[in-house]
């Protein structure tokens, strides 16, 4: 046995170094461990809900955002809007006025195809070939007689109220798709998930 003094300052210096080198590996490994947890932005592209502030958008205005590589329109209707969504001679001449074919969650199955009567949510995407409808705000009349807003597919000439539903005689077999969505609060909307699920 060695007579040699011990030194517990080295002692406790030499422990304290041995640990916070093995704390910095941990973490170092621990944090790219726990980050690949995280959905990626592929993944997020792919289905992640999407938050928009509807208190923003002006009366008669409509805004585009993007879910899962889609885009989505989300028109802010006036009194004078919703009211042509309620002529009989329009009602008329739609293809599933009533909204029969399963394009919109349940909840969104009324006239308006929405949760809240003022906001309509929608893809921006003709069923007919995918193109892309245009918002049509008191110019609609130049494609249907009588109706002064709603949108135009250029691609093919389909035309749809500003509740997204798809009048007769057009290429477009069904309606516009609603997609999930849901408030979170009085101005937030949330694409991607149902109303009640939040």
């Amino acid at each position: 046995m060695s007579n040699v003094p011990v030194d517990n300052g080295r002692r406790r210096f030499l422990t304290v170094a041995t640990s916070v080198v093995g704390g910095v590996g941990v973490v170092g490994w621990a944090v790219p461990f726990i980050r690949s947890w995280n959905p990626s932005e592929r993944a997020k592209a792919a289905g992640a809900p999407v938050e928009i502030n509807v208190g923003k958008i002006e009366k008669g205005q409509m805004i585009r955002a993007e879910w899962r590589g889609k885009p989505v329109y989300i028109v802010r209707r006036t009194e004078k809007m919703l009211a042509e969504l309620k002529l009989p001679d329009i009602s008329d001449r739609l293809r599933d006025p009533n909204s029969e074919e399963p394009q919109q969650p349940p909840y969104a199955k009324n006239i308006n195809r929405s949760i809240k009567p003022e906001f309509w949510v929608g893809l921006g995407v003709c069923t007919h070939l995918g193109c892309a409808p245009t918002y049509e705000k008191d110019t609609m009349e130049e494609h249907v007689k009588g109706l002064d807003n709603g949108f135009f597919c250029p691609c093919h000439g389909s035309t749809y109220d500003l509740s997204g539903r798809v009048f007769q005689g057009v290429p477009a077999p069904l309606n516009l798709v609603v997609p999930d969505h849901s408030y979170i609060s009085e101005d937030t909307l949330l694409i991607g998930v149902s109303q009640g699920e939040v």
